[in-house]
């Protein structure tokens, strides 16, 4: 069963903290290969400790994993001078994780890979980079994440609306190429309240009035803030995308304490929430981002393993939108059209 059809009949449980995982091992420079706290190229140096993050999420019952990719585009690989890696990095990547969800499929039970896309660090609203750069980069690491052989590409933690465009269309430009495609997810990420927004001023409402007009079959949001500061951006999602929508919460927000970032969110608070979200709201994907481990989605799954999607009447209304906010286009007052005819005479 591919991706999407297993979405259409079960909320799909997504993995943990790739980051969070690979900072419980001592690893030296060595391992990174020099390259300090860049954990893309352990694919390369030390596949054995991704192969064990990547089991230790099946062995609790996920379905998907992401792969460790991403930070994994030239952009910022070239921040450790090593850019013309992206291809292959990518492409391994997908290779392991693809392998150990092989041996993990099993008595009907069939688990995905996801390939993880982030941001960069670049935001091109805000001049630091052109989207057609930013699109040429994404297209290399769509095209190992792809040859790698993922189930579904993940741009994540979107910050920038520009962004997610140029990533999407670097998928679609790649899938014109190879001639088939495969599922797109996009997740941004919104602040906690006051501010509410993603990174650059962009409110929920007007992200989906951008990114509905794309190819994209799931739209969600991921990072910055635990499940409960995410309540209305995900009901908004659900009352508005007729596509499947996604939720992958922070163990809470994160504190620093004696110099450590921590994060308080137990698993069983982590399961609640996304109960909640799935039974009341009908979310489709569900997981976790910074600070969640396997025993935050063991406690998941055991709560919501194998649940069927709740089903939503989202309500469609066709929207313009700036950087900031979405104008619909039928409003109530309708707008007073004047008409006047033709000015022969030129008497104004």
């Amino acid at each position: 069963m591919d991706f999407l059809d297993a979405l259409k009949n079960k909320v799909l449980i997504f993995d943990g903290a790739m980051g969070t995982s690979i900072h419980k091992y001592d690893l030296t420079l060595d391992d990174y290969q020099g390259c300090e706290n860049c954990p893309e190229v352990l694919v390369d140096s030390r596949p054995d400790v991704l192969s064990e993050i990547h089991e230790s999420f099946f062995k609790v019952g996920c379905d998907v994993v992401e792969t460790d990719s991403f930070g994994g585009s030239p952009i910022v690989l070239a921040e450790f001078g090593i850019a013309e890696r992206a291809y292959e990095l990518n492409k391994k990547a997908a290779q392991l994780a693809k392998e150990v969800a092989h041996g993990y499929s099993q008595n009907g039970q069939q688990r995905y890979v996801s390939g993880s896309i982030g941001p960069t660090t670049k935001l091109p609203s805000l001049g630091h980079i052109s989207l057609d750069d930013m699109r040429e980069a994404y297209y290399l690491q769509v095209s190992g994440l792809v040859d790698g052989g993922v189930d579904v590409l993940q741009f994540e933690t979107g910050q920038d609306l520009l962004q997610a465009k140029a990533a999407v269309l670097a998928m679609v430009d790649y899938f014109k190429k190879i001639g088939r495609r495969v599922p797109i997810i996009t997740q941004v990420t919104i602040e906690a309240p006051p501010l509410g927004t993603m990174l650059v001023g962009t409110d929920i409402s007007a992200a989906l009035a951008t990114l509905r007009a794309f190819p994209i079959d799931v739209i969600g949001l991921n990072c910055a803030t635990g499940p409960s500061e995410m309540i209305d951006s995900i009901q908004y999602l659900t009352n508005n995308f007729n596509g499947f929508v996604s939720c992958l919460p922070n163990a809470g927000l994160p504190e620093n304490i004696n110099d450590q970032t921590v994060y308080k969110l137990t698993p069983d608070e982590l399961a609640t929430s996304l109960k909640y979200f799935v039974e009341e709201l009908g979310v489709n994907i569900i997981g976790g981002c910074c600070g969640t481990t396997p025993e935050h989605l063991k406690r998941v799954v055991e709560t919501l393993g194998n649940r069927a999607p709740k089903p939503r009447t989202p309500e469609y209304t066709p929207a313009v939108s700036s950087i900031y906010t979405p104008q619909a286009m039928r409003v109530d007052p309708a707008p007073l059209i004047i008409g006047e005819r033709t000015n022969t005479n030129g008497s104004r």
